[in-house]
This record gives C-alpha cells, structure tokens and sequence, in this order.
C-alpha cells in the first residue's frame, strides 16, 4: 500500500494539523502523528490544509466548441481534486464524455444536460423535441456513479421561446427518474422571469449564477433585493456563485452580502476562455473575491468541500476524517495586493492571495506548477 504522510500543516483555525494517506483513503487526523510513510510532505507550519476543493460548476467536455476545456487544467492544476462538469453533454454524448476523462488525474463527474445534444449550440433548450426522458433514464443507468445531477441552462439564448416549460419538463424528469439527482439551474437574461424559475424550483434545488449584474437578476432597479429571493433561499434553493464570463458583479455580492444573504455552494463556471483570459481564472481567484467581500476562509472552505459533497451525495469526498477518500489541497495564503475583475469589468483590490501548492487526488500528491 502506497502510504503519504503530511506533516506540519494547519487547518483554517491555524490549529496544527496531520494526515496519513493510504491506498487512496484517509487513515489518520490529528493535530500530531507519529508514522512512517512512503512519502513525507512537511509544510513547516506555514500552509493550510484541507478537504480536497471540488468545482460544482465547470465546462470540460474537450469535444465541444462552445464551451470546453481540459478536465486537469481546471482541476489538480490548480488545487482542484475534483469536478462536477455542469451539463456540457446530453444523452447523445455523455458516454464519450465518460470514457474521454477515464484517463485524467483529476476526479470529473456530471450533470447530464436535459437537452439530449448537450451545448452543442447555445439554445438547447429552444426544441422541446430535444427533451427526452428515457434517453436521459438510460444514459443514467449506463453511468451511474459518474452522472450525479441534471441541468438545466434557463435563459433567453438557450430556450429562445419556449419560456419555463424546459424548466417544468426538467423538474418533471427529476421526479420520474429511478434514482435521486439535484437539479442545477442556470438563469440570465429574461425571458423566463427570475422570479417565475424560482417558483418552479423546490429545497435542494441549485440556483447558480446568483450573483449576477443582469436586470433579471436578484436586485431591484434601486439596488435593494427583490423580495422573492429571500422567499426562495427559506423554501431550500441552494445558491451557486457560478462565477462565469458574465455572471459575476461585485456589486451584486456586495449588497446581498450587506443583506446577510450568502450563497451555500462557490463554483467557477470555468472554461479554456474565461480560464485563459478572465476573469475566472481559478477557483483560487474565485476565493479571493470572496476575502474581499468580508467571507472567513471558515465561511468559505465548506462552499468548495462539504456543501457540494452533500448536494452531489458525494458521501465519501469533502472532509477531512479517516475513512474518506485521499483527495487533499495544500494551500497558502500571503498579504500580497492584486486587482480582482468581475464579469462587467469592475474591479477591486485584493490585499489576500490564494496560493494552492498541492493537489493529492486519490492519495496521489501533484506539485502544483510542476
């Protein structure tokens, strides 16, 4: 059994903190080990250990056109052990998905879209004819522990006039299926209204992009918050970041931070373009934006480890306990000044920057910027 001790870290309380990794599982937690291991990490007190950082909402599908990217460039490059790719592929194309990323170090899972082509083109969802139960039942039971949710992208490019009903078609499926998935939501530009999706929507439903500038997003004109939101985290709809080309606005976050109202899960919306050229980046970055809005690394780490562990009933990744599986970020956190953008261009300056150093997928550890 291949064994890895990591040795003189600290947890986000800046407690001491140590693991011992064997045959792809957790064996040992304390703040003090006394082991032997195949491989040693010693971190000198100086870096944060964690729960391996899951990205709920990523596009990794390398085929497609649209929106695409390299699973690991996404993922362990950048302190990201595992991915939830958000409904890329359909039922015509999420087998090939599958057998694509077999070969990746990162852990990569699914949300199978409820249009069978998947983003093939940006309106998926503007031929109800593309909506089919028992292929999405079967692509299900072919890939069972690799297709974990459904989405559904609700925004006028993507239903072009077909308003809610792929939303209620979603939500229809999502009950008929024979085994339990969450259901993400993309919402945008109207039409539908914000506020007709989340009437649709019910408890341990998934809003992502909820932080967006858009008209049809969360404020009102005079910048207070529309009073459905509220009405729809209290019923249960879990809020995504969603981060995204265009799905981030400061000032969004700002008031509905000012306002308590905080979103449970933090994703990316990362693909090659907004990784390559903004304003995404990473998850990293992601973080960062939320230190500035005044989040405590102890608010934020569960948005990345053990919320989306639990939407996506990944029962066996996002803590740190004995038993769980080996998957690890090592990351610091420095007192350097760097401008944050979000996705209409404003920007703000960061005085915290969020360094991952390892990813260990499976107990296996990857220096990052090797």
């Amino acid at each position: 059994m291949k064994s890895l001790y990591i040795k003189n870290g600290k947890d986000i309380n800046e407690q001491p903190l140590e693991l011992l990794l064997e045959d792809g599982k957790i064996v040992d937690v304390a703040p003090q080990l006394d082991v032997t291991a195949d491989e040693i990490i010693n971190l000198q007190g100086h870096s944060y250990v964690s729960a391996g950082w899951i990205d709920d909402h990523v596009h990794c599908y390398e085929k497609m056109s649209l929106y695409y990217d390299d699973p690991d460039l996404v993922g362990y490059c950048n302190g990201v052990t595992t991915v939830i790719d958000a409904g890329s592929t359909g039922a015509d194309n999420i087998g090939d998905f599958h057998h694509l990323v077999q070969s990746k170090k990162t852990n990569v899972y699914a949300m199978i879209n409820i249009s069978k082509t998947g983003i093939l083109a940006q309106d998926e969802l503007g031929d109800m004819d593309r909506l089919q139960f028992n292929t999405l039942q079967q692509a299900i039971n072919d890939y069972p522990h690799f297709i974990i949710g459904l989405k559904a992208r609700i925004s006028k490019s993507v239903i072009v006039g077909n308003g809610i009903k792929p939303l209620i078609v979603a939500k229809e499926f999502q009950k008929q299926l024979s085994q339990k998935l969450p259901l993400m939501v993309h919402v945008g530009t109207n039409p539908p209204e914000l506020s007709e999706i989340m009437d649709v929507m019910d408890a341990g439903d998934i809003m992502t992009h909820c932080f967006n500038g858009k008209d049809n997003g969360i404020l009102n004109a005079d910048g207070s918050i529309k009073d459905f939101v509220q009405k729809g985290l209290d019923k249960g709809i879990i809020f995504d970041v969603g981060h995204g080309t265009e799905s981030f606005n400061f000032k969004t976050a700002e008031v509905a931070f000012k306002n308590n109202l905080y979103p449970q899960s933090l994703s990316t919306d990362i693909y090659h373009g907004n990784r390559e050229n903004g304003p995404v980046y990473n998850l990293a970055t992601c973080i960062e934006k939320m230190l500035y809005l005044g989040f405590e690394l102890q608010q934020i780490l569960p948005m990345i480890t053990t919320v989306p562990a639990t939407n996506y009933h990944l029962s066996h990744k996002g803590k740190l306990a004995i038993g769980m599986d080996a998957d690890v970020t090592i990351f610091n956190i420095e007192n350097y000044s760097k401008t944050l953008v979000d996705s209409d261009g404003n920007t703000r300056q960061s005085t915290k920057t969020v360094e991952p150093i390892y990813s260990i997928v499976g107990g296996n550890a990857y220096l990052i910027g090797e």
